[in-house]
């Protein structure tokens, strides 16, 4: 069975991304491993030397407390929608989310990560940086990012953008997988720039060898790339759209200044972002 990590700070977003992240594990027949960390202040001992343990004790428990309360809360919402069979487990570890995350996605040799893209306590700004775009990134971990305001609805047809790269068609496939389970169709997006080396040729050679599966390809001539993808969603009706970044560390990609940064915060629909090999 597949493992979902879904990280989550008990926000609203992370509540919405929850939904998701329920409705996903039913599609790859996943469990789900729910993490939350929190990190404990650091005081200088020489103005606590009697009471620094007591300090540290109290604030630790107040953290188990609160996460008893809102898991529950969680599994409410999993009956809810009658997705109570699907397994989920806990993770509360102390220290800053980022080595918890890569420490569990180790540990429990996690397929992929499902996380709102904003919320409470600052997670934009953990994700700024090229020390944990570059950390995470070794991982190699497809991650589902769940906008605000995104609200779940059935996966009819998956938006899959695309250069053609040969390193591209592992991509497709997983897609491909995923679609499979939910009689959704795969619609690939390429914005042919005035730039672009792929020839008619290979475009033809991709539509041959993808003829057997749900899949259509589609070429926008254009310079305006995320006009051009913004448009492509719009009038395809694309429920969930499929990014691989290049040339860049994978969560860099989508949380720095990019142009999947710019999609992920634009969109009302889910990105997933799979990291190319």
């Amino acid at each position: 069975m597949k493992k979902i990590l879904f990280p989550t700070d008990f926000s609203t977003v992370a509540t919405n991304a929850f939904i998701h992240a329920l409705e996903f594990a039913k599609i790859v027949h996943a469990e789900i491993v729910l993490l939350h960390t929190f990190e404990i202040p650091m005081y200088d001992t020489q103005f606590f030397p009697a009471n620094y343990a007591i300090l540290y004790d109290s604030l630790a428990l107040s953290q188990f407390d609160a996460f008893k309360e809102q898991v529950p809360m969680l599994r409410e919402l999993a009956e809810g929608r009658n997705l109570q069979n699907i397994k989920l487990s806990h993770r509360l570890t102390e220290g800053d989310l980022l080595s918890n995350i890569v420490a569990i996605i180790q540990e429990e040799h996690i397929d992929f990560i499902i996380m709102g893209t904003a919320g409470a306590s600052g997670w934009d700004a953990f994700f700024m940086g090229t020390h944990t775009a570059n950390s995470i990134s070794a991982t190699n971990v497809p991650l589902l990012c769940v906008p605000e305001q995104a609200i779940f609805k059935p996966i009819s047809v998956i938006g899959f953008t695309t250069r053609f790269r040969t390193k591209d068609k592992k991509a497709l496939k997983k897609v491909l997988n995923i679609a499979r389970k939910t009689n959704a169709i795969v619609k690939c997006l390429y914005v042919k720039t005035s730039n672009s080396d792929v020839t008619k040729e290979t475009i033809a050679a991709w539509e041959e060898e993808f003829s057997a599966d749900p899949v259509q390809f589609h070429v926008i001539h254009s310079d305006e790339v995320a006009t051009s993808i913004e448009d492509f969603i719009q009038y395809k009706e694309i429920d969930v759209l499929t990014m691989l970044p290049y040339k860049r560390s994978f969560f860099e990609g989508i949380f720095n200044p990019s142009l999947t940064k710019k999609m992920a915060r634009n969109l009302e629909i889910p990105i997933l972002a799979i990291p190319v090999e």
